[in-house]
């Protein structure tokens, strides 16, 4: 019998968010019940970077694919939609990633042959798994830079998402990538769909409008964007724009090391500067023999008075390839979305309150960069 990795509990906590980063999915509670006040709350189950693996996903009200949903084959994307198309959550929204190659169509018109050695995908068959109508009767939107509006509840909130596969190119060694990018990239870096350089950033990141959702294929700069060889990679335009766009939630992936789970709030008195996090107290508490397996808990607490009207962003990296120190457990490697590496579930409360939390685990240990809510 083969050695499995251990799953610890990691759980993130306001008034308004609730945070399953890591759990025993037999053991994952229901979403909160509705106040007496009739304020619902929306479960969020976000994953992202599955390139066509199928594994153990919750069920919820909303599932998000932040992005390179296959390797790029047709073949791939029959069975990444097949299995989408049989998963429970009544809405489901996808974007594409890099590697997601037939979907920039105008990219993969000019540089098809340096992927596709077996010969050029049928783009129209796929967009067609992705939107046609096997596609919609199983609650599939797919975003293209663009936006979409629904509904959870009947007589609840009109939730606003904004899907975009764009993912901020650097060299493959961390370097920052050279000031003019077009369809002649160097393999090294811009071999890939959706990319663009810094050039072009600021104008394409200011096109995003705001809304209670923000997916995007790749990171913000120092928010879950450490690669593995310690460079921060990710869009220096994009975490300037999340302090004027202040998403409810904002799901991404591309970093597949990098994956983790934060809540942020925005403080005026700081000019609502985003958060610097990354995922290495994670990495401390899953490499710690006495943490693998640990339980957590949850430690109550009163913010100060003038916090209590601040708004708060989940962000997640939600890519499920187990890859990194992450993806060791006590010398077991972690299986494809499994610990470290689950869905991350996000249940959001549709009416603002208060009260706010932060994680401290039984074993002593507190996530010291994943405390401030």
């Amino acid at each position: 019998m083969s050695l499995q990795a251990k799953y610890q509990d990691v759980v993130l906590k306001s008034q308004t968010e609730v945070v399953y980063l890591e759990y025993r999915p037999e053991q994952l509670p229901p979403k909160p019940s509705a106040d007496q006040d009739g304020a619902q709350w929306t479960r969020f189950v976000c994953i992202s970077d599955t390139h066509s693996k199928t594994f153990e996903v919750p069920d919820g009200d909303v599932l998000l694919h932040s992005g390179d949903l296959t390797d790029g084959k047709e073949a791939h994307f029959k069975q990444t939609m097949d299995w989408l198309y049989e998963l429970p959550h009544p809405v489901k929204i996808i974007i594409a990633g890099n590697h997601d190659l037939p979907l920039h169509t105008e990219w993969y018109e000019r540089q098809h042959d340096r992927h596709a050695r077996s010969g050029k995908e049928d783009t129209q068959r796929i967009i067609e798994m992705l939107k046609g109508a096997e596609a919609q009767q199983a609650g599939i939107v797919y975003l293209q830079d663009e936006k979409h509006e629904f509904k959870v509840h009947e007589n609840g909130k009109l939730w606003s998402v904004y899907g975009s596969p764009v993912e901020y190119l650097v060299y493959i060694l961390g370097a920052s990538p050279p000031d003019k990018c077009d369809f002649q990239w160097s393999p090294r870096f811009g071999n890939w769909a959706f990319g663009y350089g810094r050039e072009a950033a600021e104008e394409i990141v200011s096109q995003f409008p705001k809304t209670d959702i923000l997916l995007t294929h790749g990171p913000a700069r120092e928010i879950f964007d450490r690669n593995m060889i310690g460079s921060d990679v990710g869009c220096d335009a994009l975490r300037a724009r999340l302090s004027e766009l202040r998403p409810r939630l904002h799901v991404f992936g591309h970093i597949h090391e990098a994956h983790g789970a934060y809540i942020h709030k925005w403080d005026p008195a700081d000019n609502f500067a985003p958060p610097t996090v990354q995922n290495h107290d994670l990495v401390n508490l899953a490499t710690s023999n006495t943490a693998v397996g640990s339980e957590s808990t949850l430690v109550e607490g009163r913010g100060d008075h003038e916090d209590v009207e601040l708004e708060r962003t989940v962000f997640v990296n939600a890519a499920n390839s187990s890859k990194g120190p992450l993806a060791m457990r006590g010398g077991v490697r972690s299986a494809f979305g499994g610990p470290g590496f689950q869905a991350v579930v996000v249940d959001l409360k549709e009416r603002p309150d208060y009260l706010w939390f932060f994680p401290v685990f039984s074993c002593g240990q507190s996530l010291s960069r994943l405390d401030w809510v």
